[in-house]
């Protein structure tokens, strides 16, 4: 540090600023990273990126780069304006039950496969930043723990759409039909995808939406169960895509003259389909893994609001 100044993060986040200081720089890094994730109502870029990105493009989007919002929040947000964080938090919390209704309406809207994907993928990150913003254990680690979810689960319903486009160059619901006839490989994984983005019991999805929801529940039970609504509406527009698809009569011609998937394909979706269901069954290394980073910064937080019920809660 020379100067005083420096971009250390661990000693901008150990230095104090002013209220002013905390509020506007806490904004300016808001609209940022709510950019980024995306949050209500900062997501319109989303479904026309996904819409024009090619396959691996919109992994890479889902995978890696929308975690950059959420990683952005813990990282910087909380640690260095944690009043700013208090005060804003119950404006961000509503924005995020909202997002997860909202996606799971216009998921239930659309036609074309990869803008279904995209609306998801508004809907579940709102289970992130519900989960940082309730400043609990359980609702960070869940937060946490979804942004890895959404990641494989996401990416792998893009692979999945991606590789089906690759044998008909269409991605409208509307052109498919009795797939599970011509590749039957191919729909076990399909499904599997599916269920889990809605969060099935023993997939991973399941595992982040509980631990949001339980921690979200010492602060408004009213928002868990608006929350629980969109878990349904996800249950929904997912079935409802893979009846679809997945089911019935073959749309085109193109359908029956379908090949299944090869050894090249089988071994990228094996790899997520034993993450989807491990996580799912098995979570615990990757929560003692964040345990102690998680409980540091509640800690943080809750020297400026101690009167939170879910910290007292959960200690």
């Amino acid at each position: 540090m020379e100067g005083g100044r420096t971009f250390d993060i661990l000693a901008l986040a150990e230095n104090t600023y002013s209220p002013d200081a905390q509020f506007w720089i806490f904004l300016a890094f808001f609209l940022a990273f709510a950019i980024k994730l995306p949050m209500l109502p900062f997501h319109t870029w989303l479904p026309d990126a996904h819409s024009e990105a090619p396959t691996a493009g919109s992994i890479l989007l889902a995978g890696v780069l929308l975690k950059m919002g959420g990683y952005g929040f813990l990282r910087f947000c909380l640690p260095m304006f944690p009043e700013a964080s208090v005060t804003f938090a119950p404006y961000i919390l509503w924005l995020s039950v909202a997002a997860i209704v909202y996606g799971g309406y216009m998921a239930l809207a659309q036609s074309d496969l990869k803008k279904l994907v995209a609306y998801s993928s508004v809907s579940h990150m709102g289970f992130v930043t519900l989960g940082i913003f309730v400043f609990n254990n359980h609702g960070i680690q869940g937060a946490i723990l979804q942004m890895v979810n959404h990641g494989i689960t996401t990416g792998a319903l893009f692979l999945a759409v991606g590789q089906l486009y690759d044998r008909t160059h269409s991605r409208l619901i509307q052109d498919y039909g009795g797939v599970q006839k011509t590749m039957p490989r191919f729909v076990a994984f399909f499904c599997l995808f599916s269920v889990a983005s809605f969060g099935l019991p023993g997939t991973c999805n399941f595992i982040g939406e509980f631990l949001v929801l339980v921690g979200t529940s010492f602060e408004s039970y009213v928002m868990v169960l608006v929350s629980m609504g969109g878990i349904v509406l996800a249950a929904a527009y997912m079935l409802w895509m893979l009846q679809r698809v997945v089911l019935g009569q073959p749309q085109t011609p193109t359908i029956s003259q379908l090949t299944d998937l090869n050894v090249r394909e089988l071994a990228t979706v094996i790899p997520l389909a034993v993450l989807i269901l491990w996580i799912g069954l098995y979570p615990s290394p990757l929560m003692e893994m964040m345990d102690a980073s998680v409980t540091h910064l509640v800690q943080h937080m809750e020297a400026y609001q101690p009167h939170l019920p879910g910290l007292v809660a959960i200690r």
